[in-house]
């Protein structure tokens, strides 16, 4: 790996998924952030007067980033002739983050986005890169279609599926036939603190806006295979969800059932969560957690308070694996869903995509 850095630009970066974007790249290996952007309202302020007393991170603004002036996202053509790629965390109706992210992938700047515009769209990989880094092969038939020579998009999937997708992976050789799923997210997946949203304190609300379409969506794209052109989802497996945001600050957990074409024994799957390690442990990327699963033989673990962080908030934990009456097995899972979610998450699959040859200097 080259030791010169890539540059990097971070659309949306004065939001909460932009600042811990900001956060975790600070001292990262491979890239350097050197260009925020954001709306039209922050441009042209630095990035300390842009976040203001809306920093949410638990350390300090990166000396780094925090004198560098905030450009209009929009600027496509302007952000592009200064980095290398971008991570985009926009927060802008769907239609106009779907064009937006095209125009930079047609102005040959990879983007790895934390938006769920391109999610659905048949040759852009959405990536657990522990889970389906051969998904990355799309990138080929994407760029014919756009008719560029390296840019592209790539995205992750919704912060909710990190916490029972990964522990569901190991078993898909036992045949994936139905799961249900209640998770429990945090008031940051909403892009809020208990200072911004008191009305969330001593609350729970049963309702999160599109979040349970895409819990029961996007697991098949995941667990699809490319068919020519394109990734194709699934088929087989059905996924029902609920989802809960509750009074915890980060943190998003899971309450899993699951029944397979062949049931495996609980030997079976505590031994595939424990030695199940996917491309980025095998290839030593800078954000892989080892292990990339972590079991918990107590029956009050995982809490999301003490565990949500295991692994730098890139681990993923398991915990009450039990025989179930109307599925074969339940479990819970826990993920931090900033981390591991969101910003973590995207720059891990950067790191994949560079690793394979896809994002380069330019």
């Amino acid at each position: 790996m080259s030791q010169k850095k890539l540059k990097v630009g971070i659309l949306g970066a004065t939001g909460m998924v932009g600042q811990r974007f900001v956060s975790l790249l600070e001292n990262h290996p491979w890239f350097e952030v050197t260009l925020v952007a954001a709306s039209a309202n922050s441009a042209g302020k630095t990035y300390q007067e842009a976040v203001s007393n809306r920093w949410a991170m638990k350390t300090p603004i990166p000396a780094a980033v925090s004198g560098l002036v905030v450009k209009d996202a929009s600027d496509v053509e302007g952000i592009s002739q200064e980095a290398d790629f971008v991570f985009c965390a926009v927060d802008m109706p769907k239609d106009e983050i779907k064009k937006l992210e095209e125009d930079y992938a047609r102005h040959e700047t990879p983007l790895v986005s934390n938006n769920s515009a391109h999610r659905g769209t048949f040759d852009v990989p959405m990536m657990v890169p522990e889970v389906n880094a051969d998904h990355a092969k799309v990138i080929d038939f994407q760029r014919k279609r756009l008719g560029t020579r390296r840019g592209f998009i790539a995205v992750k999937p919704n912060c909710s599926l990190q916490s029972y997708v990964p522990l569901l992976a190991p078993l898909a050789k036992f045949g994936i036939r139905k799961v249900s799923v209640c998770t429990y997210q945090a008031i940051s997946g909403a892009g809020k603190t208990f200072e911004s949203w008191p009305e969330m304190v001593d609350n729970v609300i049963p309702f999160i806006k599109g979040e349970e379409e895409k819990s029961e969506q996007e697991p098949l794209k995941i667990f699809g295979r490319i068919e020519g052109d394109r990734i194709v989802n699934a088929q087989g497996m059905q996924f029902s969800a609920q989802c809960i945001r509750v009074a915890a600050s980060d943190g998003h957990l899971a309450a899993v059932s699951a029944s397979f074409d062949q049931k495996p024994s609980r030997e079976d799957i505590l031994n595939a969560w424990k030695h199940f390690a996917g491309y980025p442990q095998h290839k030593n990327l800078p954000s892989a957690p080892k292990p990339f699963i972590t079991y918990f033989e107590e029956d009050n673990r995982p809490q999301t308070k003490l565990d949500r962080d295991l692994g730098h908030g890139m681990g993923i934990t398991a915990g009450r694996l039990r025989e179930d009456s109307l599925f074969d097995w339940k479990f819970v899972g826990l993920s931090h869903n900033t981390v591991r979610g969101a910003a973590g998450g995207a720059i891990l699959t950067a790191e994949l995509l560079m690793s394979e040859g896809y994002i380069q200097p330019k």
